[in-house]
């Protein structure tokens, strides 16, 4: 189980991306954070793995405080953490097969992270998930030459491969098209499920948040101002969280823009 108490980011120029937020994430649901651009979703969603370092509050992923930990003891914490960033955090001259290994670094020494000395089990693995995906075949493909949707499949097969507790999700969808980010939704939701992995996904599209998430949470200048089930979302929650703005007009990729690059060894 995720849990968030008092959580709070204030940047050096001031400015709060988080004012106190504080829920809960059982273990195998899906849980959707919707907003308005600015609202602090991506910076929350960062900070659950401290790519982002809160300012207050604490962390708890079951009995580990996230928040307290050393940056070794984060690194071992990281592979109960997959992520799926929003622009696919791939490295590009990489393969596919090499990209959705780089999610077992975590789990290896130095030497063999360095030389790319992976168990043949991993690779395995690997393949398996790439399958599950609908990825097989790509496996010598490099990352550059692959669709939008084919990237983040394999930014979700990489996530997978870590055997993680709880996947935190970055706006998966905002590159792609209508019937591309369906498919890449219910991919996601389905393998969390088999898996039995939780799901926070931060997503601009309320209408897949409502189809496809357990429970969503509003997040408006920071602060939560809705919690409640999918079915739950009416017109009045809506307006609430976006205070006349059209939800589904929503795009969300200007939130927190500066923090949307990524390094492979962050993950």
């Amino acid at each position: 189980m995720l849990k968030i108490d008092g959580l709070k980011k204030t940047y050096s120029t001031g400015d709060e991306a988080l004012k106190g937020v504080s829920f809960e994430v059982d273990s195998s649901e899906i849980v959707a954070i919707i907003g308005p651009s600015g609202a602090g979703k991506s910076t929350l969603i960062r900070c659950v793995n401290r790519l982002e370092e809160p300012t207050e509050g604490t962390i708890f992923l079951d009995d580990v405080e996230v928040t307290s930990l050393s940056k070794k003891e984060l690194r071992n914490a990281r592979r109960d953490i997959g992520m799926v960033f929003q622009e696919f955090g791939l490295v590009d001259r990489l393969t596919v097969m090499e990209n959705v290994l780089s999610g077992r670094l975590g789990y290896m020494s130095s030497l063999n992270a360095f030389r790319r000395n992976y168990p043949e089990e991993d690779i395995r693995r690997a393949r398996e998930i790439l399958s599950t995906v609908d990825m097989a075949g790509y496996e010598d493909d490099r990352a550059d030459e692959l669709s939008g949707g084919q990237r983040q499949r394999v930014g979700i097969a990489r996530a997978v491969i870590q055997n993680p507790k709880i996947l935190l999700v970055d706006e998966p969808t905002s590159a792609l098209d209508p019937e591309t980010s369906r498919k890449v939704m219910e991919l996601l939701i389905d393998i969390a499920q088999e898996e039995d992995i939780s799901v926070l996904i931060n997503i601009h599209e309320v209408h897949l948040a409502t189809r496809f998430a357990d429970k969503i949470f509003g997040l408006r200048d920071g602060e939560v101002v809705f919690e409640g089930l999918a079915a739950e979302l009416d017109e009045s929650a809506k307006d609430k969280i976006y205070r006349g703005e059209d939800p589904e007009q929503e795009v969300d990729v200007s939130d927190d823009s500066e923090l949307q690059s990524t390094d492979i060894k962050e993950i």
